[in-house]
């Protein structure tokens, strides 16, 4: 049931409302420039605040362009709609509490956009790594330095945390929507590589791989490795493997680009990802790849 509430509300977030409010903003009528403008902010801070915090590879990666092109069309036909109007004039009582509603929208949405931008960059110092998998078009389904972007931040050791999925040729993480087969997952059997050599500090390989939306809460990172990296005093979690497939045992030394093991879907997990962060003293720390420190919705190729 809960599963089912949260695909719901990511169906009516970042689909139903957005085009619910484009719809709006071409059909419906103004008295003047002023009423419009309201209406036009308060859309514009709607779809510019999905476009930043909306899982889009649901739906199609490539989606959330036409959600931008949408809203340039609703803005271009309902400007030709008023733009013989005049600027201004009294409104009345119904129309005041639409440019109420609208003003507040545009500046509890202006807030959200402010909260996820702020979530781009960190003024911590960041390790380098190596991107972990090859061969494919990865996708950043929580990253960055804000909740709105990456629940993770909220937990102080993994607050830098990345989860890594797979895009299809469509631009879709899976073939369906929330499919329970593990192997219709992209990203599912992927091979992993270490990001940096070090030393394996821990690592685990015995825990099975679970059905979505079934998760193992008891052992929350799964299968997973943990990493002494050279150089950078933190160590690097990857988790979420494959049983049976993770390559390296304790005490192991690796190389930059070596094979440890594959993608899979253990311990607390919805379905088939990377999960990758790095600690020091048991306090998260932003990572990059290729100098460049990921967000939601980037992708690698």
């Amino acid at each position: 049931m809960v599963l089912l509430l949260a695909l719901l509300q990511i169906v009516l977030f970042q689909l139903v409302l957005p085009l619910c409010f484009l719809f709006l903003l071409w059909k419906e009528k103004n008295s003047s420039k002023f009423e419009w403008i309201f209406k036009v902010l308060a859309v514009v801070m709607i779809v510019g605040w999905i476009f930043q915090t909306g899982r889009w590879d649901w739906f199609g990666y490539y989606f959330r362009y036409i959600m931008i092109l949408l809203l340039f069309v609703s803005l271009f036909f309902s400007w030709k709609k008023v733009k013989a109007l005049p600027f201004y004039v009294k409104p009345t009582g119904k129309q005041k509490v639409n440019i109420g509603i609208f003003a507040l929208l545009t500046i509890i949405f202006g807030f959200y956009n402010g909260g996820a931008l702020s979530g781009y960059a960190t003024q911590q110092q960041a390790i380098e790594l190596s991107f972990p998998l090859k061969d494919g078009t990865y996708y950043v389904g929580h990253g960055g330095n804000h909740t709105q972007i990456n629940y993770h931040n909220a937990y102080e050791p993994q607050q830098f945390a990345l989860d890594i999925l797979k895009l299809n040729k469509l631009g879709i993480r899976a073939k369906g929507f929330y499919p329970k087969e593990l192997d219709k997952y992209a990203i599912y059997g992927d091979i992993l590589y270490s990001p940096c050599n070090g030393e394996v500090l821990e690592s685990r390989n015995h825990l099975p791989d679970m059905n979505p939306s079934e998760m193992d809460s008891e052992h929350p990172e799964g299968n997973y490795v943990a990493i002494s990296c050279e150089n950078t005093d933190s160590v690097v979690y990857i988790a979420h493997m494959k049983k049976d497939s993770v390559k390296v045992v304790e005490g192991d030394n690796v190389k930059e680009m070596d094979p440890i093991g594959l993608v899979g879907n253990s311990g607390n997990s919805s379905e088939p990802h990377l999960h990758i962060h790095a600690e020091k003293d048991g306090i998260g720390i932003p990572i990059k790849f290729n100098d460049q420190f990921l967000l939601r919705n980037n992708l690698i190729r």
